[in-house]
């Protein structure tokens, strides 16, 4: 299988084909991803909430988004691997975000996704591409400025709003985005923008008309139950199946069924004979 890279996203929405992205944060997710022949993996920032527990994305420290992307990095070795470059990590100054993309990209991403869309975050996309670090994008609602956006609301539910949504994007694709990410915005404001783009667009929450779809594994795997964004499908609900198989699990040792002899090591018959005679 022949490495994806950041322009086989320009190839697929140049053909018309749509982009299926995942966000996963393991090695053995990975590999199944990658056999799956996903187009893209994001370890997102997302799992500060989903692995390690915490309240919002802005906990986890790239230190940590560290440790999950390589271990994307090494269950998938030919998926299109993007790092979330995680809350004020790269917001301090231009110099600080490229020394920490370039960890990213040391640590097994092929692509770093930053936030927003203001003079700093463009300066700072336009000096990744130009050291070698292809960029994702991410506009509409941006997790990172929960606390400024004052809640999880969507975004561009007017033509004004998403004109300007449509303005950012434009200039995210001139300083060199690869692709950008739309996040809770309705259907019709996501499809305009796209239809005004070069670039691809991601949509997370943002209805059919981007040029493809993301969303989280364990989600769509009905494995994280603290809560179900409108705009997951569950296509398993693995949840009550590792429930059901750990409650069956720890029945069959109180009970004394398992390990059975399938599960357990033999000695040879004269060694037994040893152990009866002692």
């Amino acid at each position: 299988m022949a490495r994806k890279t950041a322009g086989t996203f320009q190839k697929l929405k140049d053909n018309n084909e749509k982009i299926a992205m995942l966000t996963a944060y393991d090695y053995s997710t990975a590999q199944v991803l990658e056999e799956a022949g996903i187009d893209g993996i994001l370890v997102g920032d997302s799992l500060a909430q989903v692995v390690l527990g915490y309240e919002s994305t802005h906990s986890v420290t790239l230190d940590e988004m560290l440790i999950f992307v390589k271990a994307v990095s090494r269950g998938a070795k030919n998926s299109f691997i993007v790092g979330d470059m995680p809350f004020m990590s790269y917001n301090l100054s231009t110099e600080q975000g490229l020394e920490n993309a370039g960890k990213m990209i040391k640590a097994g991403a092929n692509a770093v996704k930053l936030e927003g869309c203001n003079r700093h975050i463009l300066t700072l996309t336009r000096r990744c591409v130009e050291s070698g670090i292809p960029v994702l994008g991410h506009l509409g609602f941006t997790p990172q400025l929960l606390n400024t956006i004052g809640g999880y609301k969507i975004q561009g539910k007017s033509y004004e709003t998403a004109e300007k949504i449509l303005e950012s994007a434009k200039k995210l694709e001139k300083a060199g985005a690869f692709a950008i990410v739309l996040e809770l915005m309705p259907a019709d404001s996501a499809q305009y923008i796209t239809q005004n783009l070069s670039i691809p667009t991601i949509g997370i929450g943002a209805g059919a008309g981007c040029s493809g779809q993301i969303v989280v594994i364990d989600d769509i795997l009905g494995k994280f139950t603290d809560f179900t964004p409108k705009f997951v499908k569950k296509y398993a609900n693995l949840h009550d199946t590792i429930m059901e198989s750990v409650q069956k699990y720890s029945s069959e040792v109180k009970e004394g069924i398992f390990p059975s002899k399938e599960q357990s090591f033999e000695l040879k018959e004269e060694e037994r004979e040893k152990f009866n005679a002692g």
